[in-house]
């Protein structure tokens, strides 16, 4: 029988600006820097960490659209219906969690409420095949699921082989 996802706490359906192919999670006041952060283990995630703050790497340098949950308990690991999936730790003392494309106007960037403390992401990404040949064009989507969970650090769940 299969695991049954713990009930959704919140649940956004957003189009971000992945500009730069990323867009970001990050606790409000967090001035981490990923720039350092996208090396050859990151690109092969498809997930850069620096403190408090997570890139996620987008197929597209365009709107894409994202799923964000915020879950009580983690989410069972059913990765099916997805091209690669994998998880960070991150630490959100402000209780705000800031969502947005890396060169959105931080100001305007959605927040979303949770209690403080370290939660365990996970980003699922689907459609990575689809994407047209000049990178403009296609089905891409991600969806990003938060939970309260000790640290732990970034690993993949399932990796995407392309083509």
């Amino acid at each position: 029988m299969p695991e049954s996802e713990p009930p959704v706490r919140l649940s956004f359906e957003l189009s971000l600006f992945a500009d730069y192919h990323q867009f970001y999670l990050q606790d409000e006041p967090a001035s981490g820097d990923l720039s350092r952060s996208w090396d050859a283990e990151a690109m092969t995630r498809l997930l850069a960490v620096a403190p408090d703050v997570i890139g996620v790497r987008t197929a597209r340098n365009m709107i894409v659209p994202v799923t964000v949950k915020i879950l009580d308990s983690s989410p069972p690991e059913d990765f099916t219906f997805w091209d690669q999936v994998v998880e960070a730790s991150i630490n959100i003392s402000s209780g705000r969690v800031v969502i947005a494309g890396c060169t959105d106007y931080f100001p305007d960037a959605m927040r979303i409420p949770v209690e403080p403390g370290i939660y365990r992401v996970r980003i699922y990404y689907g459609g990575l095949a689809s994407i047209s040949e000049d990178g403009l064009e296609g089905e891409d989507h991600y969806q990003v699921v938060l939970w309260p969970e000790k640290y732990s650090a970034p690993k993949i769940l399932k990796k995407w082989s392309s083509r």
